[in-house]
């Protein structure tokens, strides 16, 4: 009885310590062009998949995701803060703008990549929350890059790497 006890105590521990959540994005739509003379700034929305494999719910705080290009900013989109179930996904879209003056300091290698058909975009957002396992709530923060590869024509995804890294912080 003892040894079963144990054996469950083990399996719960087990299953109830933290795992990184899974990004996956989805889509990137173009919504509009904005004329800013003498450039045109885009705004599109980012639609990620987002899986919570934890067996408790997560609320976590606002933050923005920042999108570059060749090493520049070229905008960002903020991200409300929410909670999500356990065990759960959830798409979130975000709006997005990127500026056209950042794509103008790199137009040589922008329009080589338009011909190739192949824009590399990366982005990096830090989201911090919280996880309540009973009466605790446990802070927690996740660091996710993203290095995406885009069909600049058709706005399809080509490749995807994401990588999160999660810190809890026990009080």
């Amino acid at each position: 009885m003892v040894g079963a006890a144990a054996a469950t105590a083990t399996t719960v521990i087990l299953s109830a310590k933290p795992r990184d959540p899974a990004f996956h994005l989805i889509s990137i739509d173009l919504n509009s062009f904005k004329f800013n003379f003498p450039l045109l700034d885009t705004e599109m929305t980012i639609t990620v998949h987002v899986t919570n494999p934890n067996v408790v719910s997560i609320q976590y705080s606002s933050t923005e995701m920042f999108v570059y290009y060749a090493g520049s900013l070229l905008g960002s989109a903020p991200v409300m803060a929410s909670s999500q179930p356990p065990k759960s996904c959830q798409l979130l879209r975000l709006s997005a703008r990127l500026s056209g003056l950042q794509l103008a300091h790199h137009a040589t290698r922008f329009l080589a990549d338009v011909a190739r058909r192949e824009i590399v975009l990366d982005s990096v957002v830090h989201i911090e929350g919280a996880a309540k396992v009973l009466w605790w709530d446990h802070k927690f923060s996740v660091h996710v890059d993203s290095h995406v590869t885009v069909d600049p024509l058709f706005v399809d995804i080509i490749d995807q790497e994401n990588k999160s890294e999660m810190d809890v912080f026990v009080t």
